[in-house]
């Protein structure tokens, strides 16, 4: 690797993954260590982020894990400060919690509502709020906030909720990045399209129905995008790593859509 993020020390929300393969938090995590970061990954699960450190480990790199719900105040508050401790500073924040539920006003209750929004977009607004000034105070740092296409409208299926999460994620990074690109901090978001993933993978039923197995899911799904497959992890790894990366040090406010053309379809 050619060293990016050499000197860069980066905190990566739900590093961990959900089930065999690469999730978008892990790719970005190991990625990210690869360039020369030393990684601090937060997940729910200790199991997970653990899988996570052992593998950047076991390629030489630096990895601390913490164990955290981004939607609680206190236990972010514990995470960055433990991160500030090991590492001494916060140069890259990734936000990438989130779930995806099927269904919008008309399907889905309130309690449905609140909860996407606390793991979606109050986990960003928590993360922000803590990591803003540290990385002002020290004279700059980078914000790549995972989003979604569906964020720009009807995208196939109706994630009513969910793309109202993520269209707000977009309107916040923004405003993040206008008021703080005096003090050299950077904010952009990541909007992935169809991606095959273990969190993909573990909703393909709840999508697209009980018919059929996960292998036919997927081609459904592959069917659906302009190249005739999904992105994958490392798709959205490698985009998170140009906006951190100082070869992005003019981008700011902006979205980097990675989605195959999928998009275009309907924007």
């Amino acid at each position: 690797m050619s060293g990016r993020l050499d000197g860069k020390v980066a905190i990566v929300t739900g590093a961990g993954s959900v089930g065999a393969g690469w999730g978008n938090g892990k790719a970005t995590a190991a990625l990210f260590a690869r360039e020369g970061a030393k990684v601090f990954g937060i997940d729910i699960i200790e199991d997970h982020v653990a899988e996570t450190r052992g593998l950047i480990e076991a390629e030489g790199g630096t990895c601390v894990t913490h164990v955290a719900d981004v939607s609680q105040e206190k236990e972010v508050a514990d995470a960055v400060r433990a991160c500030r401790e090991t590492f001494g500073r916060i140069d890259i924040l990734v936000n990438n919690v989130g779930i995806a539920v099927v269904g919008g006003p008309a399907e889905l209750e309130e309690t449905e509502w609140d909860r996407l929004m606390a793991i979606n977009i109050k986990s960003v607004y928590l993360m922000c709020r803590k990591v803003l000034p540290v990385m002002k105070r020290q004279g700059g740092g980078a914000i790549v906030n995972n989003a979604s296409i569906a964020a720009l409208g009807w995208c196939g299926v109706n994630y009513g909720f969910y793309g109202a999460s993520k269209g707000a994620m977009v309107s916040l990074t923004r405003s993040i990045a206008v008021q703080f690109a005096p003090d050299n901090v950077r904010a952009n978001c990541v909007l992935p399209g169809l991606m095959n993933t273990p969190l993909v993978h573990a909703a393909l039923t709840r999508v697209y129905g009980e018919e059929g197995d996960i292998e036919t899911l997927i081609r459904t799904r592959d069917a659906q995008c302009p190249m005739g497959h999904m992105g994958d992890a490392w798709d959205t790894a490698h985009a998170a790593l140009f906006l951190a990366s100082d070869e992005a040090k003019y981008i700011t406010a902006t979205e980097l859509v990675v989605d195959g053309g999928l998009s275009a379809r309907f924007v």
